[in-house]
């Protein structure tokens, strides 16, 4: 079972930034897909963004486009979400999910094709 864990998260004033991370502190990253969720309650989860194994592919929601960068550090094991222009619809609790796709240039945003997944870390923005 591959170990994520997110950190990052926190509560920001709109118009203002945050930095996720999602690393696999006992495993590699290699050959994975990432992908970047998030959930308020009682919705279903989102996929926000994701990132091929290779980090050539990426994809994001319309929502986010512009505002948010993911890219990933195989050097330091680890998958970032940079958040800009963060609004209060995109609060919400964030999590990463992997999924093995080892030579397949390509990710995904559905969250029933992830395999693994972080426990969440939370962000909030408000005034």
């Amino acid at each position: 079972q591959l170990e994520l864990v997110e950190s990052g998260g926190g509560s920001v004033q709109p118009g203002g930034s945050l930095r996720l991370s999602c690393a696999a502190p006992r495993s590699t990253l290699d050959g994975f897909a990432i992908g970047w969720f998030r959930q308020t309650p009682g919705n279903e989860r989102e996929g926000v963004s994701c990132i091929s194994q290779s980090g050539e592919t990426t994809d994001y929601v319309d929502s986010v486009k512009g505002r948010f960068t993911i890219s990933r550090d195989n050097a330091k094991n680890t998958v970032y979400l940079q958040m800009n222009s963060l609004n209060p619809e995109d609060a919400g609790t964030y999590y990463c999910a992997a999924r093995w796709m080892y030579g397949v240039e390509m990710c995904s945003r559905n969250h029933f094709l992830m395999d693994h997944w972080g426990k969440g870390t939370p962000v909030t923005v408000s005034q």
